[in-house]
């Protein structure tokens, strides 16, 4: 684990996007208990976290019509318990760091990995973010 301090600019870089600290297995429970859509973001220190996720999670919250109902981030290799608990929401799918899921009343809906960030730019996760939150998160008109 890395120094508490080391990583705090790394937290406040998504807290201050208005993303939600899940510090606890309790926190990550309590949120996707609410009924809705939840972002979970799996931040990390790692260079693809820096260069590409957090830039690209902020400009999508930042361009984005539609957005989860509720957004939360937990940080690998820091909440250990936090970060096991919201993996075990994403049903089947390897553990990995930084990832990007949307669930639905607890359910996923939609899973971003390590892969498909390291391969993308800040700007295509974004456009990728946006879509996902179009297709998953946006209000049913009457």
């Amino acid at each position: 684990m890395y120094p508490e301090l080391m990583v705090i600019p790394m937290r406040e870089e998504l807290t201050r996007a208005g993303i939600a600290e899940a510090r606890t297995a309790e926190d990550v429970d309590a949120t996707l208990a609410k009924p809705g859509t939840t972002m979970v973001v799996v931040n990390s220190i790692c260079g693809c976290a820096a260069g590409k996720m957090r830039p690209g999670v902020r400009l999508a919250l930042t361009n984005a019509a539609n957005q989860p109902d509720h957004k939360i981030t937990v940080f690998a290799g820091q909440d250990r318990e936090a970060t096991e608990r919201a993996r075990s929401y994403f049903e089947g799918n390897p553990p990995t760091s930084p990832a990007i899921a949307i669930l639905r009343d607890g359910k996923l809906v939609y899973l971003m990995q390590r892969f498909v960030i390291e391969q993308a730019t800040a700007q295509q996760i974004a456009g990728e973010l946006i879509r996902a939150f179009d297709e998953f998160c946006a209000r049913a008109t009457a």
